[in-house]
């Protein structure tokens, strides 16, 4: 056994990112990501100047470990990773592609020679995800000309736009996208939208290692970490953390958080503007067109994946990661009291007293028993509630096109769903997938 749990979330935007908050600063994300529960973050956007220039200003490595901390401030327990993401559009047989990537880096040395080099494709300063016209092999063979300790893999693979998997633009194997460069890549990002077993269904996909990640574009406890890595470590590193997603290590690489898959904006196929929301056997029956407008529907990730998958949805992996899924804390609270927001201050007058008893969201959402849940809150509802997401016990109307899924708790603690409320068995969490899926983990929580 290794010694510390580190819990990693390596995919993030900062505030030059477009649709991203403008508060998104390195001090306020090292605030969250302490309340959240996380020890380490990525910075995103290091390809952006100003907001290299900003880690610059107010990071400092820590000693050796490849990661940063802040040079002063309130939140010391909190590192950094040197991470961005990048949008790839380039032509492959005869189809526009557009594939988002995700780069680790081990210092900033390597980050200024990765800026110069991705330089040659586009403009770094358009934006804090820039969009580069180059192929992704050649992306990878920049990446990791400049040092083999960088780290390079796919972002959200199933999302329908911009992915590797991507019903719009994608491929159908990793290997199509990154052809001869497919040797560097050891991991690909699961998404909202998608979780490991959905993976697990296709065969291809064994030998890659599965992250997850919040790609927040805010700091909000409801977005940053809601997906994120679980590690045990015997020191929160660069190397430890890297070796252990490219090697699949299980006995560093734990478990990944996830959200429940349906909770995503793409899980299920469908049209916003039309309020059309559909099955992946749904959606089949009626050839991929809106029965409102008649236009193409917005193939959802479930779908996607039922297209390329080769095993049934029951297949377990026996060499992968483990998994848990949770909800965030806000979203809970936000669903027992019925604020429609996670952001309200109701939800806050109840969110910061739990935090601040336990020590933070994770705490709470893992670790906390019952029966402490119970003393810490006025509402029993609320302790119930977060027992039940732990358990698996809850169900989320799934997101599409765009539109986020939404919790919904069990019947005798909300009122009866409405018909529109209603789901197919395939979105209703079973009673031990909120648990970790793998027996080795012990008594690691």
């Amino acid at each position: 056994m290794f010694g510390i749990r580190v819990i990693a979330d390596l995919h993030i935007h900062s505030r030059f990112s477009r649709a991203t908050s403008e508060q998104m600063t390195i001090k306020e994300i090292a605030r969250y990501a302490k309340i959240k529960g996380l020890q380490v973050v990525g910075t995103g956007d290091f390809t952006h100047p100003m907001w290299l220039k900003e880690i610059q200003e107010t990071l400092t490595p820590d000693g050796d470990s490849g990661l940063y901390k802040l040079t002063s401030g309130s939140e010391p327990t909190i590192r950094f990773m040197l991470t961005t993401e990048v949008c790839t559009i380039f032509d492959f047989e005869n189809q526009n592609r557009k594939v988002h990537h995700v780069i680790l880096s081990p210092n900033l040395e390597a980050v200024t020679q990765i800026n110069t080099a991705l330089g040659k494709y586009g403009n770094l300063s358009s934006d804090g995800r820039p969009i580069l016209n180059t192929t992704a092999p050649q992306l990878v063979e920049e990446v990791m000309a400049v040092s083999p300790q960088n780290v390079i893999f796919p972002a959200h693979a199933w999302t329908p736009w911009f992915a590797v998997f991507g019903s719009f633009s994608g491929f159908d194997r990793i290997e199509d996208c990154y052809q001869d460069m497919t040797k560097h890549i050891h991991a690909l990002e699961t998404g909202l939208s998608s979780d490991p077993p959905m993976n697990w269904r296709l065969s291809n996909l064994d030998k890659f290692t599965l992250v997850s990640n919040s790609d927040s574009h805010s700091f909000w406890p409801w977005r940053i970490g809601r997906e994120a890595n679980v590690f045990e470590l015997e020191g929160a590193t660069y190397r430890e953390i890297t070796e252990a997603i490219q090697t699949k290590d299980t006995g560093r690489f734990k478990f990944t958080i996830e959200t429940d898959p349906a909770y995503g904006k793409y899980h299920w196929t469908g049209h916003r503007n039309c309020n059309v929301s559909l099955s992946a056997a749904e959606a089949r029956k009626l050839n991929n067109i809106c029965p409102v407008c008649g236009r193409k529907l917005t193939e959802g990730v479930e779908q996607r994946v039922e297209e390329l998958a080769d095993r049934p949805d029951t297949y377990k992996s026996a060499n992968s990661p483990g998994f848990m899924r949770l909800m965030p804390l806000s979203e809970i609270i936000a669903a027992v009291i019925d604020a429609g927001s996670p952001s309200t201050q109701a939800v806050w007058k109840i969110y910061t007293p739990l935090v601040n008893k336990f020590g933070d969201e994770y705490k709470v959402l893992i670790d906390a028993p019952k029966e402490a849940l119970t003393a810490a809150v006025v509402d029993q509802r609320i302790a119930d509630a977060i027992i039940k997401v732990r358990e698996g016990a809850v169900t989320i109307v799934p997101g599409y096109d765009g539109v986020y899924g939404k919790l919904v708790l069990p019947p005798v603690e909300k009122e009866a769903q409405t018909p529109e409320e209603q789901t197919s068995p395939t979105t209703r969490l079973k009673s031990l997938r909120g648990r970790i899926q793998q027996s080795s983990m012990g008594d690691f929580l």
